[in-house]
């Protein structure tokens, strides 16, 4: 079969590496070869590797965390086949850091266990990344580098099955057409929707938006998840979890704590509630940041457990181990995304979805730390299986079927009147930021999806990327604010103020699909 595979995340990266023992495999990635959020992440994998740890309490602890919104059947595949792939990155040549013989392993939120691998202190990303663009260099039959996915090419055969057939990309060449037998979708997230954002540049959404033109379902995508402790500083550079898992606790602008009185988990509770309680803390004392007190930890343990945080704070003339660092919540991950089964099938045959840019259900309305790497790479596995296999008629709607009614929801192409002003990307970002952020309100929604409205994409020349990208960070504003506005209620990553309650009968996905012209 030929396989195209678009992304170089842990997912694509795993994907391409697995898929090129029996097909024949092209990647596409729109930057250098493993440039993506994958590549920055610090904290870790979380997997159970320990017989002090169960499957039982890791899936225990991603419910908990998904805020009554995880599709369980999922959540389990997800915490079962998680020791098996980390044996697969192994021996795809990743060094996890080690205590003695066993895997060194730390703590971070909601967790009720010790169960973070990480590598190289906090530079786990970087070291899997690396370790699999060294496989798949040698592996994958093409690798298309600065190479930009413009649309997903489906089409009916004569009983009227629709399937994907390829892709158009785009190239310092021009535009080209890559057949396919089958595509796998690992493009990321969107963290450029926000203007605080722990994302690369490159997360502008581009294959969900592809995805969804095409006529793809999506899911879930009002659920974005808000790193609580980016430093304050430009770039919004990730202060990673494992951090406040080693002991490090947040103070306000008085030198006081403030977690405890939020929730029993203090600064190790859910991130959503972190995050939120943080905004709370910066509102009361006028927008300043709070600030993250790792001083207890001392300087040699910093500097040996956190190389690259040390160095970052270095560079911006902060001691760490010295004094507390200044710290604000930023977007980092996206619940939501490309609907997809446990096969990564979506609702179009042939196109497969992993990484970031699926929604699987196992995160739910709140990503439980560290599972992000882990839900790559065990899907990414899953879906390069599934290959060639019969396409269910209905590949993503299992989930649906246990979740009782789901409120669907269609999108269609706002008609762009003469003279509508090009949207600016620092506009839309500032515009997600404050309305449709981390607190949001219903007049606040209506306002925002009236400017969105009011806004076109440039037009699209093909050596332009970041005209294509605007494009698609602007149809992803939309859905995520009319899916935001759709949920009365406030459930983990999303929380309405107006809507201040969680209501058990809205434990169910709102689902999107574009609405034909």
């Amino acid at each position: 079969m030929k396989i195209v595979i678009v992304g170089s995340g842990v997912a694509g990266l795993l994907a391409a590496a697995k898929a090129s023992v029996a097909h024949e495999v092209t990647l596409v990635t729109k930057d250098r070869l493993g440039e993506s959020n994958t590549h920055y992440a610090q904290g870790g994998i979380a997997a159970v590797t320990s017989t002090e740890d169960s499957i039982a309490e890791h899936v225990r602890d991603t419910l908990y965390a998904g805020a009554g919104l995880c599709w369980e059947p999922a959540v389990e595949v997800l915490c079962a086949d998680g020791p098996r792939r980390i044996n697969d990155l192994v021996n795809f040549g990743v060094e996890f850091d080690r205590a003695g013989d066993h895997f060194a392993m730390g703590l971070e939120a909601a967790h009720s266990h010790a169960r973070i691998l990480h590598a190289g202190g906090d530079t786990t990303g970087a070291d899997i990344s690396n370790a699999l663009v060294a496989t798949v260099r040698r592996t994958a039959t093409e690798i298309h580098e600065h190479t930009f996915v413009s649309s997903i090419a489906v089409e009916a055969d004569a009983q009227g099955h629709r399937r994907v057939v390829g892709l158009e990309v785009i190239d310092a060449d021009g535009t080209h057409f890559l057949e396919a037998d089958a595509i796998i979708l690992a493009s990321g997230g969107a963290g450029q929707l926000y203007r605080h954002t722990t994302n690369p540049a490159v997360t502008t959404g581009d294959g969900v938006a592809a995805a969804f033109r095409a006529g793809a379902l999506l899911a879930d995508v009002e659920f974005y998840q808000f790193h609580p402790t980016a430093l304050a500083v430009p770039g919004s550079f990730l202060i990673s979890e494992a951090v406040r898992g080693e002991g490090a606790v947040l103070i306000n602008a008085q030198g006081e704590r403030f977690m405890q009185k939020i929730h029993p988990l203090a600064e190790l509770a859910p991130r959503d509630v972190v995050a939120r309680g943080i905004q709370a803390q910066m509102l009361a004392q006028g927008g300043e940041p709070v600030l993250l007190d790792a001083t207890g930890l001392g300087n040699d343990f910093l500097t040996e457990r956190f190389p690259s945080i040390t160095a970052m704070c270095r560079s911006y003339g902060l001691n760490w181990g010295r004094d507390p660092i200044p710290v604000t919540p930023a977007a980092h991950y996206w619940m939501g995304g490309i609907a997809t089964d446990t096969e990564g099938r979506s609702s179009i045959p042939g196109l497969y979805a992993v990484g970031e840019a699926a929604c699987t259900g196992t995160h739910g309305a709140n990503r439980l730390a560290s599972n992000s790497l882990l839900e790559s790479i065990v899907f990414a596995h899953r879906a390069v299986k599934a290959l060639g296999s019969q396409w269910p008629e209905n590949a993503p709607g299992v989930r649906w079927a246990s979740a009782g009614p789901v409120t669907e929801l269609s999108l269609q192409e706002p008609d762009f009147k003469a003279g509508s002003p090009v949207v600016d990307r620092v506009e839309l970002q500032t515009l997600m930021w404050d309305s449709v952020g981390l607190a949001r309100t219903g007049s606040e929604l209506e306002d925002a999806l009236d400017t969105l409205h009011s806004w076109r994409p440039a037009p699209r020349e093909h050596r332009l990327f970041p005209d294509w990208e605007d494009a698609n960070l602007l149809l992803l504003a939309r859905t995520v604010t009319e899916a935001a506005r759709a949920r009365l209620e406030s459930r983990g990553g999303h929380y309405r103020l107006d809507f201040p309650e969680t209501d058990p009968a809205l434990a169910r996905p709102i689902t999107l699909v574009r609405k034909a012209s």
